[in-house]
């Protein structure tokens, strides 16, 4: 793992592409999170993906995916899921209480329950719920009303598209570029989330020499529940063959 820290202009960006682009010839996978296009031209020139994830594009993330992995029993698979979709649930809530807090963990059990998707590993290959199931669950509980009202506007409102569909896309090998720039500055830190945590569900999947690049990533700093995730990332990245800048 390395931590790049620089001044403006001083090249912090050419010197980590120029180490991409060393990686890349060793046979390594290179995915970046990029929040501000800084990789397009360096993508197109190697031949790699660019994925656009913004209310427009056609790219979707599921944030309740889980992966299928021989290396962790499914009883940990699907509570490290469910942490992460719980932080994933307080960012977009703006902070939860802590009644909000338990009430939202049990609702998870409920919505990936509903799908018959338990500690059984065969049962993690049923097809997972949507944002929609879960908000369902909620809605059937007491003393969720403020929570429900902060969550609606990724669910049936404006940002529903990006939140509430199933994942239409697969993470390919060689170079990905994860690109943000087009979404509004608020949405940024939860797509951010989103992003890492899908990234991370395939690299449990399938284990493989892989670099993730996090451009600007004070973006996900500012806020406890993404920093938590990005620090948890980190601290089990090696575990899994993949190195984190």
């Amino acid at each position: 793992n390395s931590v790049v820290f620089a001044k403006s202009g001083s090249g912090k960006s050419y010197a980590i592409k120029l180490e991409i682009l060393r990686y890349l010839m060793f046979g390594t996978d290179v995915i970046v999170v990029d929040p501000e296009n800084e990789y397009k031209n360096l993508c197109e020139a190697v031949g790699g993906s660019y994925l656009t994830i913004s209310l427009n594009a056609k790219d979707r993330i599921n944030p309740f995916d889980l992966p299928i992995s021989k290396e962790e029993d499914g009883e940990d698979i699907l509570r490290s899921t469910i942490s992460s979709v719980h932080g994933l649930i307080n960012l977009m809530a703006g902070g939860l209480s802590p009644e909000e807090d338990a009430l939202v963990d049990k609702a998870l059990y409920e919505t990936y329950s509903l799908k018959d998707i338990t500690y059984d590993p065969e049962s993690q290959k049923n097809e997972p719920p949507l944002m929609q199931d879960f908000y369902n669950v909620l809605s059937n509980m007491g003393g969720t009303d403020s929570v429900r009202a902060r969550l609606s506007k990724y669910v049936e409102g404006t940002f529903s598209n990006l939140f509430n569909m199933p994942t239409n896309f697969e993470l390919k090998p060689g170079f990905v570029v994860f690109s943000v720039r087009d979404l509004e500055e608020q949405l940024r830190p939860v797509a951010m989330y989103l992003i890492l945590n899908y990234i991370w569900t395939k690299i449990r999947s399938e284990m493989k020499r892989r670099i993730m690049v996090i451009d600007e990533a004070w973006w996900m700093m500012q806020y406890e529940d993404s920093a938590k995730f990005l620090h948890g990332l980190v601290k089990r990245a090696r575990k899994y063959y993949l190195g984190v800048t």
